[in-house]
């Protein structure tokens, strides 16, 4: 039950991580950020963009001339002067007029969906290509789920808007400055009764935006806590199964998806209070066009009132008018939850990585596999300092162990060499080269590293052990896994190497995919190997086939091996023993050994652990 108390208490500890790090990014809503957004418009800006907008024009002219015929030419023309040829001529105009609007509108729906799938896909693809070039410390303080939700639900949050809103709102605002100044054409008196509410409509919405704004940011804070914790609980399951806590997990996910729900239901009950309050609106023009309107039709055109023919089209006009203003109140809501998905993808998008090339960095095409570590002190933060004025050599071609116990600096010195983080102080430099002035592609296409967790992608095992090299043929993906002993369990596999693996590969042993990774690795042919923890996996009989396969991989290459079986490490040219960011001692196994020093102790616990099995 111990056991099972501490699981549930990191477990909680965990998700309350989640709730920290994915926060309100409060920026106040403006059309510089609008602008942003919209500038992914720009590469269709000569192709759909202008079609889209011709046949938007089309369609609304046509719902703006309609009331006029119906009115002024149907009522005052036709009707008062009984012009049955006009009204032929009336019925046919008309006909075209919609013939044309029908066809306007097919175009537009047509444009404006391709245009915002592509501008979608291009903002993904940014927002993805942006985040793989992020430095470590980026993923450090996140969560794989909460960077899911950045570029999947963010985005999608943005379909509607370039999809439809974007050619929607400019309909709407088209329409009523067209109906506007229609209006005031034909009684000045009548338009300013009727639109007086519109100022009182405009103070009045306005007082809703900062509230609506962050209701649908919560929204996503929610949805990003949301997929947090089901990214974790499905990459976890194995474990909340084997400490029974199914239960406790459920009971938290209820607590998530129940403010996940909280947050929706606030949002759009906020939102929904802007279209009662329009329709009151439309109510109460309504009110003032029949009592107003009927009032001047009484008095006379000829003592500036108005004939009934305006009257119909201000009634048709009127009932128009409040329908964009009503669209525009949704499409504000959708504007507020577009802004909000924008506010959290630019975020990202203005992370800038910690790790970067200089501008003049330096060619290193045939790298050596010389590296020194030149008094380097390394913090992941304020809090963790992990090497402490480091220093050490290892020679081009040389294989080097590093141990000592979890936490010492191990990975910390690997990662370093990668340079996957730049050290906090002193330099790390490969064949004479300070890492920070060499250009990273380079640097990382030489360099080769086998984890403990191997990753495998969903796909064929052929393409796995492709990854390595992308440009490699097929004979040499398979002589990679016959040098590694990968061959022979492969060929056992139903399709072999064309065998369909999972995401992670779960079908396959965890011998099985560290064996994947050494061929991947021997694939690459690279200058420099880190095996960090790469045969703790393995069992005895495969750990003997891959001391055999490490002969060839490791020769005529820098090898960088953490491990703490004696059998991976014993025949290393230098070993490093570390304790709490600082090297204790260095030398081959039998000069350590000779030394009975920390080495040595670490070496006698093993012995003595073996004995005790």
């Amino acid at each position: 039950m111990a056991v099972t108390n501490e699981a549930s208490k990191e477990n909680r500890q965990l998700n309350r991580f989640h709730y920290t790090i994915d926060h309100a990014v409060e920026k106040p809503f403006n059309w510089k950020q609008m602008l942003r957004l919209l500038s992914y418009l720009k590469p269709y800006a000569t192709t759909y963009l202008p079609g889209a907008i011709a046949a938007m024009i089309i369609s609304t002219a046509v719902r703006l001339i309609v009331p006029i015929l119906i009115g002024k030419v149907a009522i005052d023309m036709v009707i008062a002067n009984k012009n049955m040829n006009m009204l032929v001529y009336l019925v046919i105009g008309t006909g075209l007029l919609y013939l044309l609007s029908y066809v306007g509108n097919v175009f537009r729906i047509k444009w404006v969906n391709i245009l915002g799938q592509n501008v979608i896909y291009d903002l993904r693809q940014h927002l993805f290509s942006h985040v793989q070039r992020l430095s470590h410390r980026f993923f450090d303080s996140r969560s794989g789920g909460s960077i899911i939700v950045r570029i999947m639900n963010d985005t999608n949050a943005l379909q509607e808007l370039f999809t439809n809103g974007i050619i929607n709102l400019l309909m709407d605002i088209v329409m009523l400055l067209g109906m506007i100044a229609i209006l005031f054409s034909l009684s000045p008196k009548l338009a300013l009764a009727i639109l007086v509410i519109l100022p009182i409509m405009f103070y009045i919405s306005t007082k809703l935006r900062r509230n609506i704004r962050r209701s649908w940011q919560q929204v996503r804070i929610q949805q990003s806590r949301l997929n947090s914790h089901l990214n974790e609980s499905i990459q976890g399951v194995r474990i909340t199964q084997s400490f029974s806590q199914e239960t406790e997990n459920a009971a938290y996910f209820d607590g998530v998806n129940t403010d996940n729900f909280s947050s929706w239901r606030t949002a759009t009950k906020k939102s929904a209070m802007f279209r009662p309050f329009v329709e009151m609106s439309n109510a109460i023009g309504t009110i003032i066009l029949i009592s107003y309107g009927v009032y001047l039709i009484l008095l006379g055109e000829t003592n500036g009132g108005i004939t009934t023919g305006t009257f119909v089209s201000f009634g048709f006009y009127t009932g128009m008018f409040w329908e964009p203003i009503s669209r525009l109140g949704q499409m504000y809501n959708q504007l507020l939850m577009a802004m909000s998905a924008s506010e959290r993808i630019f975020e990202f998008l203005d992370e800038k990585p910690n790790v970067v090339d200089k501008p003049d960095g330096v060619d290193l095409p045939d790298m050596k596999g010389h590296i020194e570590f030149d008094r380097v002190k390394f913090a992941y933060d304020e809090e963790r300092v992990a090497l402490h004025d480091v220093s050490l050599e290892m020679k081009a071609g040389q294989t080097v162990a590093l141990v000592g116990h979890t936490g010492s600096g191990k990975s910390t010195i690997a990662n370093l060499i990668s340079r996957f983080y730049d050290p906090t102080e002193g330099t790390v430099k490969i064949d004479g080269f300070d890492l920070r002035d060499v250009k990273l592609n380079q640097l990382r296409q030489q360099i080769s590293v086998v984890l403990q967790d191997t990753f495998i992608f969903s796909g064929t095992i052929m393409e796995n052990i492709r990854f390595g090299r992308p440009d490699a043929t097929d004979e040499e993906v398979i002589e990679a896994s016959k040098v590694v002993g990968a061959d022979e369990f492969i060929k056992r596999l139903a399709n072999g190497y064309e065998t369909e693996v999972e995401e992670r590969g779960n079908i396959l042993s965890a011998g099985e995919r560290q064996l994947l990774s050494f061929a991947r690795a021997l694939l690459a042919n690279p200058r420099i190997l880190i095996l960090d923890e790469a045969t703790a996996s393995i069992d005895t009989e495969t750990e003997v086939k891959i001391q055999h396969a490490l002969e060839r991989l490791l020769k005529g290459r820098t090898a960088i091996i953490i491990a703490h079986r004696l059998s991976t490490i014993r025949e290393s040219d230098n070993i490093f023993v570390l304790e709490n960011g600082k090297i204790l001692e260095s030398g081959n196994h039998d000069e350590l050994m000779q030394q009975q020093g920390e080495y040595f102790e670490l070496v006698k616990s093993q012995f003595e652990m073996f004995d005790a099995i």
